[in-house]
Order: structure tokens, then sequence, then C-alpha cells
């Protein structure tokens, strides 16, 4: 009688249990990155009454008698499953659609969640709902890639500019008319056939320097190779040179070799450095019986400029666009993933910590099994309603039948005692 009572009580404190992690199942079902918890019991040690005997001659083996004293706690499990991915069109709010989890700092502590409503501070840092500050990798200043060797704090600089470049190349492309003929002196006199190209530059200020390309036809019509001069002034008057080339054509209509550009040392008088066109590359231009026609393929330089914008990529790179249309990466979001993610440790505030059995955290970009980064959504809670409410109703029924064994204890107890009247 007194075993059953004790059993009573012990599987009213697991189902009381069970409810207190149902209930913060479901205070949570809306809960961003919330994963829920799960409570499972085990029975503890049975009393033997009698040991379990073997088969001898013509007698068959019996089997142990044992009485169970209960029920214990044997878990209470962290839900590490992935949950599906709300569309909220905040270009701060980040999901991850793999294993991966965001990495944020409070001072030397590191947290982890997977909880990404991201903000951004007074002095830019990127940081959580509590102000920890997002982990990532900063930019390598030479090679343009993530430095991974350490992590840092993400910041986003809205006040960032960006220095104007010099113009260092220009890639041209088009065709120069085959039937083209050179100057005659006459008379009558005839000119020869040029083809003008206007282009621009941009000196180490960024300021636009207007240029004018020419291409004189220097051969005679029929002659092999087919000759051209090219000469790029500014448009001054009288204007001056700032690169020379000839370029050879055989009767493919390539070039013979390909031209050696001649700069001259140009200053725009403005207080910007010297300008040298040394890499002009013609290699584009071709020479057919179609009219000529010459245009800037490529070319580098641009002015100064202020952010206008920023976005978040799938490999968690920061994306920043500035005013004078140039893209620049300013740093990438880093994930951890862990050999048991369920050995985390709830820290509150939608944040994970580090134990001794979740293992230790493998910290990199995204990608592979951590995932990738999804801009403009949130990861919703893995909390299912209709689950945590059935499991509430066996709970519930779980803890009346339990307290009903020891009303029954009880009563037998009271008979006992009733025995001697």
């Amino acid at each position: 009688m007194l075993r059953s009572m004790y059993s009573g009580i012990g599987g009213m404190k697991n189902f009381q249990t069970k409810l207190d992690v149902i209930g913060n199942n479901i205070a949570n079902v809306n809960t961003y990155g919330f994963k829920k918890g799960r409570v499972t019991f085990k029975d503890i040690a049975s009393q033997t009454m009698s040991g379990a005997s073997s088969a001898q001659n013509n007698r068959g083996g019996t089997n142990a008698k044992q009485i169970g004293l209960g029920s214990a706690l044997a878990s209470i499990d962290t839900i590490m499953t992935n949950s599906s991915l709300q569309t909220t069109g905040r270009l701060l709010d980040l999901g991850v659609d793999g294993d991966g989890f965001f990495v944020v700092k409070n001072g030397n502590q590191q947290y982890y969640t997977r909880a990404g409503n991201f903000d951004i501070d007074s002095v830019g840092n990127l940081v959580n709902s509590d102000g920890l500050k997002v982990q990532g990798y900063a930019m390598d200043p030479v090679t343009g890639l993530p430095n991974t060797s350490k992590l840092v704090s993400l910041s986003i600089d809205k006040n960032a500019t960006i220095l104007p470049q010099a113009t260092t190349y220009i890639n041209l492309a088009g065709n120069l008319d085959s039937n083209g003929t050179t100057a005659v002196a006459g008379p009558p006199a005839v000119p020869a056939t040029t083809v003008k190209l206007d282009l621009s530059i941009r000196d180490s200020l960024g300021n636009e320097i207007p240029l004018n390309a020419t291409f004189t036809k220097t051969s005679a019509l029929g002659v092999v190779p087919s000759t051209w001069s090219v000469a790029v002034t500014d448009t001054k008057t009288p204007a001056s040179t700032l690169a020379t080339s000839n370029l050879s054509y055989g009767t493919n209509g390539q070039l013979t070799a390909t031209p050696v550009v001649t700069p001259v040392a140009y200053n725009p008088g403005n207080g910007a450095q010297t300008i040298n066109l040394s890499n002009i590359n013609f290699s584009g231009i071709n020479q057919t019986g179609a009219a000529s026609s010459v245009s800037v393929k490529d070319k580098d330089g641009y002015p100064g400029g202020s952010l206008t914008s920023f976005t978040f990529g799938q490999s968690g790179e920061i994306t920043g666009v500035f005013s004078n249309g140039q893209v620049k990466n300013m740093g990438q979001i880093a994930l951890a993933t862990f050999s048991n993610p369920g050995g985390l440790l709830k820290t509150g505030g939608n944040t994970f910590q580090e134990s001794n059995n979740s293992g230790i955290p493998n910290v990199a970009t995204p990608g592979n099994s951590r995932g990738v980064v999804q801009a403009g959504t949130l990861e919703m809670s893995n909390v299912d309603l209709s689950e945590e409410f059935t499991d509430m109703i066996v709970a519930q029924r779980g803890f009346q039948a339990n307290s009903r064994i020891i009303t029954t204890s009880d009563q037998i107890l009271e008979e006992l005692v009733n025995l001697k009247r």
C-alpha cells in the first residue's frame, strides 16, 4: 500500500513537470527561433520478491517476481528540428535555411541563436533585440575576401563613403570600315577617313575628364596590311594628346599584332595626380567592310560616393550599394554548428550556450550543412499547438490517475485502521 502511494506521488510530480514544459511550449508558440521541449519518463528500481530460476530436471524455469517503485524523469529534451521561414520583408530580418546558428556576443561571452530579428544601433553595430552584437568576418582590403581567421562584431555604417578611383584601363570594341582611304593632297584634295569616339575617364580625385579617340586611316585602299593611327586627346583648345597607337590589319580583318600604346604624361591641372593612359586595349576592334562603329566595352574609374543601401546575400555577405554605382562587400555573417545541438543550454532571450555535451562550435561562413541566410524572413517556433494540447490532455489524465492511486491507498489504510473498533 505504501509503495503504491509513493508511486502515485512520484507520478504526479513527473506529470506536473510535463505540464510545466508543455505550458512553456505553448507560451512560446509565436517566439521566433524558439525550440520546443519534450519530457520523457523512465521507471525506477524495482523491488525483487524472488529471483528467476532456470529449468531443472522435470521442472521448468520461473521468472523473477518484481514490484515496480514508480517512475522518474528521464529527460527534458530540446527538439532542434527546423521550422518554416516566415516572410517579413524587413531588410534586417534574417532566417537560416539549414542547421546553423547565428553567433552573438555579450562582452566576452558568446551565445548562439536562431532568431535573426536584428537591428542597427546608434553607432552602426548589428545587434539582436537584446543588444548582443552579431559576429562575422571583416573583409580583407587586399583580396576583398572575408578574413575567416577571427570573428569580429559586424557593423554597418550608414555614413560610409567610398574614395574615388582613377581610370587605369579602357577596353574598346567595334569595327573600322576597310573601305576607308588615306588623305590625298589633290587636287582635288581628299581627306583621310577618320572615326571619332567620345569617351571620358576619371582622375585620382574622381573628376570626369572628357576625351576624344580619333582613328585615322593611314594606308591606301587595297594595301595590305591596312593601317590606322589612333590619337587620344582632351577636349581643350588647343587639344593635348594623352596617348597614341597604330593598328595594323591583315586580310582576315583581324589585328596582325597587339597594338603598343604610347602614353603621354598629362596633368589635368586640378590638383589630381598625373594621368598615364598606358593600358588601352584595342584588341576588340576589327576591320571589315561594314560601317565604322567603335565603342567603349569596359573601363574602370569612378567618383567618390556615399552608402545608399545594403543587402544580405545567401552566403551571409553584407553588400553595400554606393551613390556612385559601386558595390562593395562590407562584411560576412558567420554561422555555427554543433555535433549535438540538443545539448545546448537555453539562456533566455532566444539564445543558447555551449555545454559539455553540445560539442564545440564549428564556426564558418554559411553554406553546406550550416545552411544559407534568407534575408527578409524569420524562423517561426517549431511548437505544434495541436500536438501540445493533446499532450496536455494526456498529462492531465495521467496526473488525475496518479492522484487516484493515493486516494485509493488512503481508503485501504482507513479500512485497516477500522478493523479494530
